[in-house]
């Protein structure tokens, strides 16, 4: 999972502009079956009255089942109501939810969806997807204003107002609610507690018997991979690979834009006009480094093809000697080979830096988040689904799905709420087993928020707390650079598209070329495309949207 408070942020790797941040189908005629009715919409009598003093979901909490759509193929956690977390919930809500998880190419599934214009009740998706404008465009989701001013004025109780002015839309309505949200105030309330999810990491015990090698410049680098490729050509019967990356998509791929350039600290804008990192030279010569490393025989062809599945399936049988990757993505495997051999795990070191060795600069929470929560046009209850949501991202919600239910999953202990021993136990050593067998934690975080969950969270241990303990003092705030590529059928929109997939098609060329002359013709016909295909119109619209941003993140 995202991801942890840190998750991914979205990234079109064309234009380089703003960070990723988190790293996520059934049949259309399922959508809309199943499901109790709301005791107010069987008999069609009007929708009882909420109060702004009162939380609406207490209004009504008869019987209902609402579709959730989870644009993540990866999601695991679609089973509601066969733990006790989700069980819980729902007998004080009587909520049921039915989750819709894509099996293949998410983009593929949502935009087929979009096509039909019917979609389920609600929509969780990367806040930098495309389809976000589509559905909002289309008129295939609702206002959460309307909604709330309607039957739920409690929502802007619970909601925060800075988000929401974040994500008003120029009609002056709100559609999409985020979750692992941190407003600039946020950071500077909780910041010093604040981690990065962007890690470079080794396999502990191959890193210490090649006697802890410097990984920070390209030299470095190279030699550590091929020591380890030397000293441990296999792992348990089948080849060792060398470096693992987020999987490569039709955009690029995720470690080797933001994430790099984050490790290398260079900056997202330079005197108010943002910055084109793609053309900096220490990225320039770090890529050309991995493009050293493949010429060398240190990057697998399985790097070019995986997907987060096939991944998470290497890493727990420990194949990588080092990743440049999101620690919470293998929070199972982590634990997994922890329990086998503690040395067998992976720890955070180091990694890629510029020429100076300076600091990373890695991402933090932003107010964009990590998803946004929509609720269909087609909901079957729009009064439950607005109070629903508001019981979510609630403090009460917050508690109940992070700490589930009390005597069940927690207790209290000298006035401190916190999971039982034999619960924080299973949180500790298996993941998988903790969440089919307790369901809390974050197992549904379609509106998670750490601001508020923190206070109920234990201690880390190993083997997560040294990833961890490495990113305080390198994570920072970057709120103003999200949101600023143009998306949809505008025509800065199409460019961007054609850029990103560009990218998309170049990277792996970058890294496959035969030679530092062949990379840099590859690279610059990239950049003779782009230019042709209407990047200026492009830039032009981040540099305003960019400015946009900063203003209204001061009047906060």
């Amino acid at each position: 999972m995202k991801e942890n408070t840190n998750h991914r942020k979205w990234y079109k790797p064309a234009l380089m502009l703003t960070l990723a941040s988190m790293m996520m189908f059934t049949t259309a005629c399922s959508y809309f079956g199943g499901g109790s009715k709301s005791a107010s919409e069987q008999s069609n009598t009007p929708v009882k009255a909420a109060s702004a003093n009162e939380p609406g979901w207490k209004v009504d909490t008869s019987p209902i089942t609402f579709d959730w759509y989870m644009n993540f193929s990866w999601y695991t956690g679609s089973d509601w109501g066969t733990d006790p977390t989700s069980q819980y919930v729902t007998k004080k809500t009587g909520v049921s939810l039915k989750f819709i998880v894509p099996a293949g190419n998410e983009n593929e599934k949502l935009n087929t969806m979009i096509a039909s214009g019917k979609l389920p009740d609600f929509i969780t998706l990367g806040w930098g997807e495309d389809a976000v404008k589509k559905m909002i465009e289309g008129k295939l989701v609702l206002p959460l204003n309307e909604l709330a001013d309607q039957y739920d004025p409690y929502f802007y109780k619970v909601t925060d107002p800075a988000k929401l002015a974040w994500y008003t839309q120029p009609d002056g309505n709100v559609y999409g609610y985020p979750n692992a949200s941190s407003s600039p105030a946020d950071f500077a309330k909780y910041g010093k507690n604040y981690l990065s999810n962007q890690v470079f990491v080794v396999r502990k015990d191959m890193y210490e018997a090649l006697g802890k090698p410097d990984m920070r410049t390209p030299e470095g680098f190279l030699k550590a991979l091929n020591m380890a490729k030397e000293k441990f050509p296999e792992v348990n019967g089948q080849p060792l690979i060398p470096l693992g990356l987020h999987e490569f998509t039709e955009n690029g791929n995720y470690s080797l834009e933001g994430y790099l350039q984050n490790f290398l600290a260079i900056p997202m804008e330079k005197d108010g006009k943002l910055y084109d990192r793609t053309t900096d030279p220490e990225y320039l010569r770090w890529l050309k480094t991995f493009r050293q490393a493949n010429q060398d025989g240190l990057l697998s062809k399985d790097i070019f093809i995986d997907k987060r599945s096939q991944m998470e399936e290497k890493i727990a049988q420990g194949r990588y000697f080092a990743m440049l990757y999101q620690r919470s993505d293998f929070n199972t495997q982590q634990n997994a080979l922890y329990a086998k051999d503690p040395n067998s795990v992976y720890i955070a070191v180091d990694g890629p830096s510029d020429s100076k060795l300076d600091q990373p600069i890695l991402s933090g929470p932003v107010i964009s988040g990590w998803t946004v929560t929509l609720i269909s046009k087609n909901v079957k209850d729009k009064a439950r689904a607005i109070r629903f949501l508001e019981y979510m991202i609630s403090e009460e919600g917050q508690k109940d799905l992070y700490l589930g239910e009390k005597g069940v999953t927690y207790d209290t202990v000298d006035g401190k709420d916190q999971f039982k021993p034999e619960v924080l136990k299973s949180l500790n050593t298996d993941r998988s087993e903790f969440d089919t067998k307790y369901g809390a934690s974050h197992k549904y975080w379609m509106q998670m928020n750490t601001n508020i969950t923190d206070q109920w969270k234990p201690e880390s241990v190993a083997p997560f707390k040294q990833m961890e303990d490495w990113t305080k003092g390198k994570t920072v705030s970057s709120s103003e650079f999200d949101q600023l590529n143009p998306t949809g059928n505008s025509p800065e929109g199409i460019i961007n598209t054609k850029i990103s997939q560009l990218w998309g098609k170049t990277l792996p060329k970058l890294l496959l070329a035969s030679s530092d002359s062949e990379f840099d013709q590859l690279f610059n016909e990239y950049l003779s495309k782009r230019e042709a295909d209407g990047l200026a119109k492009v830039q032009a619209y981040q540099q305003t949207e960019y400015e946009k941003n900063k203003a209204k993140l001061e009047a906060q």
